[in-house]
């Protein structure tokens, strides 16, 4: 069993080894050095993600990483086509010390340990199309404006049958539905190592169950700050991924993997101030709603996305609802104060750091603005009639159109370097 990393924390001058709190832990560079040192690290992974939110990574010997932590790793960019640098195409790796943290899939003679990275040029300057960096940037924002965000994503999965090579079947796991158990929920047992091992990595999933369609599972998480909450979202494809296929089976997080079964929604949760301030949330919401459509782009990203966007719960229309999980935004009734929100239109695909970079801006802008909420919409869509979808504003209903909608937005130009935009339009 994977055993959580100790700490090293400094006494009178000298490094000391405690067991380490289960979860919130953060590591200094002092730290990690000391702990790499002696216990029995083989590799570190310094992982990144590109504009499309595609986790990628380099492994370094322990030997490199004080070079690491001090001058940075170099990749070659130009081999990234989203960063879209040919040219002077060196960048180099940062690596984040506070994410520190053990794959527990590995053996336990020779670890393999993870962080992730920031990105800069040779000279030292940020890199733009570093997202990571973006929502760092936009969360600090947020705080000086008196606006602290906490967010706990809910993605959907499906679980395949793999074939002989490994690939994907497209056969479902099980035809199990919403909530069912064992053992017509076959992926029950994946769902518990899924969660048992985000767990052991300092994640705290709040609440596993199968979902609506045939092999499709949804995991939960616990509220954290944006940055964190990004970091989990990424982390978490990459572990189900890893343990589905260690299970011999195949993870899809597409929009829409199955024609006639629900999609795949990448549900983001988001609180305010610690959620005691509902006037504030909701002009939060209400800017959301506003440049929702202009957003749509980052939250939806592929062609795939808009088959799910409408459909069988999935929001089509900008709305919202205390109760209707078929509404853009829903906003839980408040259980003793504790007030909260919910946005349902993204998938998975989505870069994390720039769908949260966008709500963040977009509730931002609904607070300067003193925007109000329109009148809320307990319509069920799917068996609403014409007249009544016609009040509506409809979410954008191709990769097209959401294209045209970020490219025209003056709110998408100073969210986003351009950099990160012409990626997407040119995608």
């Amino acid at each position: 069993m994977y055993k959580r990393c100790p700490i090293y924390r400094k006494e009178e001058g000298v490094l000391k080894k405690h067991a380490a709190p289960f979860y919130d832990m953060k590591y200094t560079k002092e730290e990690v050095m000391q702990y790499v040192e002696e216990e029995d690290v083989r590799f570190i992974r310094l992982a990144f993600c590109d504009v499309f939110g595609v986790q990628r990574n380099v492994a370094i010997m322990p030997s490199e990483l004080r070079r690491a932590f001090e001058y940075g790793i170099p990749i070659d960019a130009s081999a990234i086509g989203s960063f879209g640098m040919t040219v002077k195409a060196d960048l180099f790796l940062h690596p984040d010390p506070s994410t520190f943290c053990g794959l527990p899939w590995r053996s336990e003679s020779g670890k393999v340990e993870r962080m992730f990275c920031d990105i800069s040029y040779s000279d030292g300057r940020p890199f733009e199309a570093d997202c990571r960096r973006l929502l760092k940037e936009t969360v600090e924002k947020a705080e000086k404006k008196g606006l602290h965000f906490d967010i706990g994503p809910a993605a959907e999965f499906y679980i395949f049958k793999a074939g002989e090579d490994g690939e994907n079947t497209g056969i479902p796991y099980d035809t199990a539905g919403y909530m069912d158990t064992a053992p017509l929920d076959k992926g029950e047992n994946v769902r518990r190592e899924i969660c048992t091992t985000l767990e052991e990595m300092g994640i705290l999933p709040e609440y596993s169950f199968h979902e609506a369609g045939p092999g499709q599972n949804c995991i939960a998480f616990k509220y954290s700050d944006p940055l964190t909450a990004a970091d989990n979202a990424v982390t978490f494809k990459f572990v189900v991924e890893s343990i589905v296929a260690k299970n011999g089976l195949c993870a899809d997080f597409g929009p829409k993997p199955l024609k006639d079964a629900p999609g795949n929604g990448l549900h983001i949760n988001y609180s305010i101030n610690d959620r005691k301030d509902y006037e504030l949330l909701s002009m939060v919401n209400a800017g959301i709603l506003e440049k929702i459509r202009e957003m749509t782009l980052f939250l939806d990203p592929c062609e795939e996305s808009y088959k799910r966007l409408g459909k069988m719960k999935a929001p089509g229309y900008i709305s919202w609802s205390e109760e209707n999980r078929s509404q853009l935004i829903r906003i839980p009734r408040s259980m003793q104060g504790v007030h909260r929100a919910e946005l349902r239109s993204g998938d998975p695909q989505s870069n994390p750091y720039i769908a949260m970079s966008l709500l963040i801006e977009a509730g931002l802008y609904g607070v300067e603005h003193g925007l109000t909420l329109p009148e809320k919409c307990d319509v069920d869509f799917d068996e609403a009639s014409q007249k009544e979808l016609d009040r509506f504003e409809r979410l954008p209903e191709s990769l097209e159109e959401a294209k045209k909608l970020a490219a025209a937005s003056s709110f998408i130009k100073e969210a986003l370097p351009e950099c990160v935009l012409n990626a997407y339009l040119r995608h």
